[in-house]
C-alpha cells in the first residue's frame, strides 16, 4: 500500500537534507547511507552509481527503509519503508545534475568519475510516521 507524504514531511524533503537509506546486503546486514533526496509524486528520488554497495543491494532486495530529520528542528524527522519501484540508468545523469543543482546550486554534479554510471531509484513509501505528529 502507497502512502501519502503530509505537507510538514514535504516541507523537510524540499530542504537541503541529507536522507539516510538502509538496505539489505546479501546476508541480510543492514548498510545506511546518507543520500541526496527529492520526492516525485509520492515516490522519493535518490541517485547513485552503478557499482556501489547500495546500488547493488538495492538491485537485489527491495526493501528499504529512510529517515531524514529537519535541519532547523532536530526533533522532527520523517521516517518509513518503502520498496524500489524503478532503477535505471536512464536519465540518472540528469537526475544527478538536478540534485546537485538543490544541494550544491551547480548545474553539473561535480563529483562524476571517469566511466562511472549513474542510476537513478525511485522508492514507494509504504509506511511512514512524521514525529512529532
Amino acid at each position: 500500500m502507497t502512502v501519502a507524504f503530509t505537507d510538514a514531511a514535504r516541507a523537510i524533503f524540499a530542504k537541503q537534507v541529507l536522507l539516510h537509506v538502509a538496505t539489505l546486503g546479501t546476508e541480510g546486514e543492514p548498510h545506511v547511507t546518507p543520500v541526496w533526496c527529492a520526492l516525485d509524486g509520492g515516490d522519493i528520488v535518490i541517485n547513485t552509481a552503478l557499482g556501489r554497495k547500495k546500488a547493488r543491494n538495492l538491485a537485489s532486495d527491495a526493501r528499504v527503509a529512510f529517515s531524514l530529520t529537519d535541519p532547523d528542528d532536530p526533533y522532527i524527522c520523517v521516517a518509513g519503508r518503502g520498496t524500489v519501484v524503478v532503477f535505471t540508468t536512464d536519465g540518472a545523469d540528469d537526475v544527478i545534475n538536478a540534485l546537485a543543482k538543490k544541494y550544491l546550486g551547480v548545474d553539473a554534479y561535480p563529483f562524476a568519475h571517469e566511466g562511472e554510471v549513474r542510476v537513478t531509484v525511485r522508492i514507494r513509501p509504504d509506511h511512514v510516521s512524521v514525529q512529532p505528529s
